[in-house]
């Protein structure tokens, strides 16, 4: 407040109007101001009212965490956070910040929520035909280059590892931590257009992590969101191969979770979504994981259908041909 030079008044005015902007009726007035400033947290959307008034005025980007009233997100929580394929890349890196911070909070109603059939397969539909984004030219504050995009793959990398060796419950939780606190401000960042894909390219590699790590831990519901995310990261890199990869991960899941017949269809847009991307080891790893999901259906000439055109594939091998758990 006293950077942007806001009175009580003048900062209670300036929320009203970043409410309406945002298509919501409020009321709220110098007394809502002092409230907040001896430490009331305010319900709603009316902490991120607060830091895109303050973020205006200054003319950069706030966020709730920013102005102090990050765990305001955990209290207001909505079951369906990041259920949804945004419209915009800039929603998805407002959903990824929220997720993480929940997480982190250990917020029931995400961390123990059960997987939405329906979510997957509107992601998977929406990630097929909807258009390629415009530009991710940023102009925050926080200068972004091609070596933290490094930074990001390594830290992922590192994480992999250590998944891979000790389990997905091992480091879950740190994976988390990094990607909220030193993550989160690059994707608010200033950035090129070639950069800013890089990186939505880079997180969503670690976000697919995430989502493995949190399934390995029997947290399913937060691990689908992180893949759903994951996913529309992809589209706004147009890293149609990665969002192949991040659909066989939630086949994967489906099928273990008994959700058979949405793990076919995600595991034939994995398949389908790429395009000309598509190399011959990808190609066989997801008919392989079609047909792993068609055998637990009964479907017997569908399975061999599948594994024949996955056998066919040059890619094929005995490992991607392996129908049992990861």
């Amino acid at each position: 407040m006293q950077e942007a030079d806001f009175s009580h008044k003048s900062l209670a005015r300036a929320v009203v109007a970043a409410a309406t902007r945002s298509g919501e009726d409020i009321t709220c007035d110098h007394t809502y101001v002092t409230r907040w400033l001896k430490g009331s947290i305010p319900r709603g959307n009316m902490p991120q009212f607060i830091a895109d008034a303050i973020g205006r005025r200054l003319g950069r980007q706030l966020t709730i965490d920013d102005i102090g009233m990050g765990n305001a997100a955990v209290s207001a929580v909505q079951p369906d956070l990041g259920l949804d394929f945004a419209d915009k890349p800039e929603s998805t890196a407002r959903t990824v910040t929220d997720l993480w911070r929940a997480d982190l909070a250990d917020a029931e109603t995400l961390v123990r929520a059960l997987p939405d059939s329906a979510a997957w397969n509107a992601a998977s539909l929406r990630w097929i035909v909807a258009p390629p984004d415009g530009e991710l030219t940023r102009s925050g504050n926080q200068a972004v280059g091609a070596v933290d995009v490094d930074m990001v793959r390594s830290t992922t990398d590192a994480f992999s590892m250590l998944d891979g060796k000790f389990g997905g419950g091992h480091a879950r939780r740190a994976l988390i931590q990094y990607l909220h606190t030193d993550v989160r401000p690059m994707l608010d960042g200033k950035y090129s257009d070639d950069v800013g894909r890089q990186l939505h390219s880079a997180v969503a590699e670690a976000l697919l992590l995430a989502g493995w790590m949190s399934y390995d831990s029997g947290l399913h519901g937060i691990g689908q969101r992180y893949l759903i995310q994951a996913l529309r990261m992809t589209q706004a890199a147009g890293d149609r191969l990665l969002g192949g990869s991040i659909l066989s991960a939630m086949s994967h899941q489906a099928t273990f979770l008994g959700r058979y017949q949405d793990a076919a269809t995600l595991a034939r847009a994995a398949y389908t979504g790429p395009g000309l991307a598509l190399g011959p080891t990808m190609a066989a790893q997801f008919r392989a994981m079609e047909a792993r999901a068609l055998a637990r259906l009964g479907d017997e000439r569908g399975c061999d259908l599948a594994l024949v055109e996955a056998e066919l594939n040059p890619g094929y091998s005995a490992e991607l041909g392996d129908l049992t758990p990861r």
